[in-house]
This record gives structure tokens, sequence and C-alpha cells, in this order.
């Protein structure tokens, strides 16, 4: 891989997740705040609805949308730039909303902007990489370094004053504002004011034009045939559950941080303890695969799951453990997700890898989304109590429940996937 394409790969990727990681980790606070704390007070259900259905129509637009543009149309590096300025346009409009129909509507629209752009870039990525299964990881793993450093930053800038150092993460820190939660807003700005950015970037990304000698006109169609392979089948099921319960975690985490001591500006920091991990982790994913293989590295990934989330679910624990137990995100995204990206890029045609990429994506990031915030919203109202004042979240239950998911996604990919990317390169080549 050359020097210039590496160093462009990995901006691309760190400015992706740096949009997302900005605003994602505090929304649920910032919307489940009351008026009095400066929040604007949404139940755990619109929540879930705002956040859930808001991410899942993009998803499942995205084949429709992004993936026929970039695959039949326009080069991938032009569709990435119209829809990151777009979204970045809206998630300033977004922030200076108080309404749950405006902010139900608003997101629903961002989605159909932003979550394309999610597959695009990991296709864009395959399509300049002479070996994506070594070297796609280490291209991969700046856009965890982006998502800490927006994470990061945001509180330093927006959430604290009177700034010094420390020996712990984040390293710098602050007194927090009088009116903090009110200033969780900002993350909206600021992830649009990075878009914005991003999308003038875009025009510098290596060159990826359509498919002009594509075998059928409508990318989809037959990107849809990968569903007669029975392992993209099981990996379809799993993954729409995995992406349920991954959901939540981005859902109830930030809260739940906040009820065993954290403060508003130090729990997002706190989160990025996965991130940590996924850096360290990632660059070895390659290494993993050639030695476990697909059906292994998948089933470690879903049974990281069951670990984080039965530490959590634990009674008692001190928070610094809580906290360090994030360190299994890593293993989570690298060994479930980044290992399905790179097998469905495998498997699919060399002609419609980028919708491939959209559909698995309607799975993981449009169904999982939906059912995610559909279960959150139930199982906080399930495990509220109300003869208190004000009510609280019993976290306990909701975490054993997530863990017993996991649990179960681990043993389908160890007991049923069989991996079946050799002979999708037989008959391509015949």
């Amino acid at each position: 891989m050359r020097v210039d394409v590496y160093l462009r790969l990995s901006g691309m990727m760190l400015l992706q997740y740096a949009v997302w990681g900005a605003w994602l980790p505090v929304a649920s606070r910032y919307l489940g705040a009351s008026g009095a704390e400066g929040g604007l007070g949404f139940t755990g259900s619109q929540i879930g609805w705002i956040l859930g259905l808001g991410g899942s129509v993009g998803a499942v637009c995205a084949p429709f949308v992004a993936g026929q543009l970039a695959d039949r149309r326009f080069s991938t590096e032009r569709v990435l730039a119209c829809l990151l300025l777009l979204g970045g346009v809206l998630k300033w409009i977004t922030a200076a909303q108080t309404t749950f129909a405006a902010w139900l509507g608003l997101s629903i629209v961002y989605s159909i902007l932003y979550m394309p752009t999610l597959a695009l870039t990991n296709s864009l990525a395959f399509a300049h990489l002479k070996d994506g299964k070594r070297e796609f990881p280490w291209v991969r793993v700046w856009g965890t370094l982006g998502w800490i450093a927006a994470s990061w930053a945001f509180p330093m800038l927006f959430l604290q004053s009177n700034l010094h150092w420390q020996w712990m993460p984040p390293f710098v820190v602050g007194t927090e504002h009088s009116d903090v939660v009110a200033r969780l807003a900002h993350a909206l700005r600021f992830s649009g004011a990075m878009s914005i950015l991003y999308a003038s970037f875009c025009l510098r990304l290596p060159h990826t034009p359509p498919r002009r000698d594509a075998v059928e006109k409508l990318a989809i169609a037959r990107a849809a045939r990968l569903f007669a392979r029975p392992s993209f089948c099981l990996l379809v099921v799993v993954s729409l559950a995995i992406a349920a319960i991954h959901q939540i975690y981005f859902l109830q985490t930030f809260p739940f941080l906040k009820s065993i001591g954290l403060l508003d500006s130090e729990a997002g920091p706190a989160m990025t303890v996965g991130q940590f991990a996924e850096i360290l982790i990632l660059p070895a994913l390659g290494f993993l695969l050639a030695k476990l293989g697909f059906r292994w590295v998948i089933t470690l990934g879903a049974a990281a799951y069951f670990a984080r989330y039965v530490v959590f679910a634990t009674p008692g624990l001190p928070p610094w453990l809580i906290v360090a137990s994030q360190a299994f995100h890593g293993l989570c995204y690298s060994c479930f997700f980044a290992a399905s990206y790179i097998y469905v890029d495998r498997l699919a045609p060399s002609d419609v890898r980028h919708t491939a990429q959209t559909l698995f994506g309607i799975l993981i990031l449009g169904g999982g989304p939906i059912f995610g915030g559909i279960l959150s919203g139930r199982l906080q109202a399930w495990c509220t109590v109300n003869d208190v004042t004000p009510a609280v979240v019993n976290y306990s239950p909701l975490w054993y429940v997530l863990a017993g998911i996991g649990l179960a996604c681990a043993l389908l990919i160890a007991v049923l996937f069989r991996d079946e990317t050799g002979a999708a390169a037989s008959k391509e080549e015949a």
C-alpha cells in the first residue's frame, strides 16, 4: 500500500468516526435529562425512537441511495462529500430544536445522509487496498482514534473551565460549568463543523469511479443474491441481535455511569476505554483471522458482549472496574463488526461490493437500532423504580438481559457458521 494512499484513507476514517463520536455518546444524557437540569426531558422510549429509528431509516435507504450512486453513477469520494456537507448543516439545525417531533424528523433525515457513508468508506478503502484482510485493520484503527479524539476534545472545549493535567485519561480536565447538561447540545454543532471539514477532505481521497463493466445495472439485485449463502443468512440474523444490544450500550451507558458516580464531563471520555482497546486489537485482526478463521473470531466478538454486560450487571463492583471492563468493547467491535465487514467484502461479487456493504449495513445499522431502541425503552421502564422520588433505574437486570443475548449469539456462530469465501471466489473466477 502506497504511503500517500494510506494517509488519505486513514484521514478519511479518522474524520468519519470523529463526526459520529462527537455527539452519539452524550446524546442520551442530553435528551433524557430534565428541563431543570438543562436537558430536553424525553422519555426512554422517545430516546429509543430518536436514536433507533433515526439511525435505522438511513441504513435501510443506503443501498438504494448511496450504494446505487457509488456503484453505478458517481465516484465514491464525490458521493461522500455531498452527503457529509448536507449532514453537517443539518446537525447545526438539530442542535437548536427542543421538541420530540423535530428531533425525530431531523434525526431520520440526518441518518439518510450519514449512515450510507459508513459503508461507503469501508468499500472505498477496500477498493484501494491490495490485501484487505491484512491492511484494512490498519486503516480502520484511525477511525477509533478519531472517535477518542472527538470524545475527549468536546468536554475540554465546551463543558469545562480551568483545565489542568492529571495522570489518568483524558489527562486534561477541569471544573464543570454549572450549565453542563445544556451545553451538551454543542456536541451536535461540534460534529456538524467537523462534517463540513470532512466533506472538503473527501475531494482529496483516491478517485474511486463507479463500475462501468457491471454485470447487472441494478446493483442491489446482484448483491441480494448473497442471501443464497447460508453463512451470510446466519451472520445477518446474529448481527441483527448484536446490533440491537450494541445500540443499547450507547443509549444506556452514559446515564449508567452517571448513576455510579461519574460526572457528566467524565462519562464520555470514560466510554473511550473501549476505543483504546480497539486500537490494540484492530491491527491484530488480520493475524487473528489467519490463525482462527472467521468463525471463531466472530464468535469471540459476540462472547465479548456477554462478558462486558455481565460486569455491568454485577452489583457492588467499584466504578473503576466497571469503566475498565469497557475494554471488552475492543473485542466486540473488532472481532464481530470489523471481521464481519471483511467477510462480506470477500463473499460479495467484485462489481457490487459497495452495495453489499450497504446491504449488510441495513441489518447492523438499520434493523438493529430499531429493535435496540424499542428494547431499550421497555427495559428501562421495566427496571425503573417509581416508588422513590426522583425515580431511579435499577440497571442490573437490564444488563443481564443483554448479556444473555450476547451469549446466545456466540453459541449460534460457534455451532452453525461455516466460512464460504473460498467457494465464492472460485465461482467468480469461473
